[in-house]
């Protein structure tokens, strides 16, 4: 994952425990990088340990941490590195997970390496879709429920998003119920 991910990891704990705790969890995690670079590659693995690390740190489950920090990244990394691809993205919450495929198409042009999960919707309503996730990555069906929050706390149109399928469980791809 690019360090862009692992700052905001970095930021969000910061924020909500302090330094010491930031530097604990680094320490658990075995990791020794001092200032991630944003458009710089860093092992997976490596951001998956930061998680473990800050389960263990801090006394809280790796679901609750990843919700958090799927609502931090949009509230604030991603607004913050992408704000006009944000605003573009849709005048509404239904509009941006609709279109959210197209935004990572425009990602990857400024992140030439990077491996986006890939999103469609179905069953689109006027207050619900079905968000249909597709990843290499396991272990992030937590944050995309946080994404979820965050996109709605965003539009200021409270969201859930509640998994109807699972890769943990045999599904070829995460399905979510989202509701608005």
């Amino acid at each position: 994952m690019y360090g862009l991910v692992n700052k905001a990891v970095e930021e969000l704990v910061v924020h909500n425990f302090g330094e010491e705790k930031w530097e604990a969890i680094k320490v658990k995690a075995g990791v020794d990088v001092d200032v991630f670079i944003s458009n710089e590659a860093y092992p997976d693995e490596m951001t998956y340990k930061l998680v473990g690390a800050a389960s263990e740190v801090l006394g809280l489950p790796a679901d609750q941490i990843l919700i958090a920090f799927g609502e931090h990244w949009i509230l604030n990394t991603a607004s913050a590195s992408y704000g006009p691809m944000m605003k573009s993205g849709g005048k509404c919450l239904k509009d941006f997970l609709v279109n959210l495929p197209d935004f990572h198409t425009r990602v990857t042009m400024i992140f030439p390496n990077l491996e986006p999960p890939r999103f469609e919707c179905s069953d689109i309503q006027d207050g619900s879709l079905k968000l249909h996730y597709f990843t290499h990555r396991p272990g992030l069906t937590s944050f995309v429920v946080g994404l979820v929050q965050g996109l709605g706390k965003l539009y200021a149109t409270p969201a859930t998003a509640t998994i109807l399928e699972s890769k943990e469980t045999g599904a070829d791809h995460d399905v979510f119920d989202v509701r608005w």
